[in-house]
């Protein structure tokens, strides 16, 4: 199955990256195996769905979209260890890293995060020497995902580019007083991602804390956001679904040279 047909069901990063530096984002509304309530391309190995039907999902992406190599998929866990992918070769799903971070300076090694509402970043050098890509729910970013990956890379935070992939947006998202406690206590300012609702509850904007966090580092040049995973169906969003949503996936790479 080709998806140049389907151009409109992909999300493709609008940022100045490096000419060898390729991204997407796939969403739900591709033509893949799923079947209700996961349709139709349901990425995510624990979500409730076969595996092997998501299994044949990722072997279809690698050959829809000419992927130089199947993506490199993590046991994601809401920490902040960031994964290194720096050997040549493919794992298999069975060998997923447990991490929320991968980082690789392999032309043809892709990255992949998957999520339904936490929020995916994606990272490169200026000149594409390295990628990387963050898996960055609040707990991800509490725990210091964001500062993990960006510390492991070679390039220094003025040399990089971020951009920020389709997550929950400030108004589908109340968290409770704990969440915004996690934040504020290191840094008052992330006051700024948190707008009151009911009492003791808060509605929390991700991009904001994820800007924040990334220009603490010295990372400016930061593209993306404004996306609603749960206002959004082209999107698997677990706010709005529950155990009934799948998930999409992120990937990055940098294409070997010819």
């Amino acid at each position: 199955m080709d998806f140049s047909q389907t151009s409109d069901a992909l999300v493709i990063p609008d940022w100045p990256a490096p000419a060898p530096v390729r991204a997407v984002v796939t969403t739900r509304s591709l033509p893949g195996n799923s079947q209700p309530p996961f349709d139709a391309f349901n990425l995510g190995l624990r979500s409730g769905e076969s595996q092997a039907v998501v299994r044949s999902n990722r072997a279809l992406l690698v050959r829809a979209l000419g992927l130089p190599s199947a993506p490199r998929w993590l046991r994601q866990v809401h920490g902040n260890h960031a994964a290194s992918f720096d050997e040549t070769g493919a794992e298999n799903d069975d060998e997923e890293r447990q991490a929320d971070a991968a980082i690789t300076r392999i032309p043809g090694t892709v990255l992949a995060i998957l999520t339904a509402d936490c929020m995916p970043i994606l990272l490169c050098a200026a000149d594409g020497s390295e990628v990387a890509a963050v898996h960055a729910g609040w707990r991800g970013m509490a725990a210091g995902v964001i500062e993990t990956c960006v510390g492991q890379l070679r390039a220094a935070p003025a040399r990089l580019i971020a951009w920020l992939g389709p997550a929950i947006g400030q108004d589908s998202y109340e968290v409770g007083e704990e969440v915004r406690a996690a934040f504020l206590a290191p840094d008052p300012s992330a006051n700024a991602a948190f707008r009151a609702s009911r009492p003791g509850h808060w509605h929390c904007d991700l991009y904001t804390l994820a800007r924040q966090r990334l220009h603490a580092l010295g990372v400016t040049a930061v593209y993306g956001g404004g996306f609603d995973t749960f206002a959004d169906e082209r999107f698997y969003s677990y706010r709005r679904d529950g155990a009934n949503s799948g998930r999409f996936a992120s990937l990055i790479w940098s294409e070997p040279s010819r």
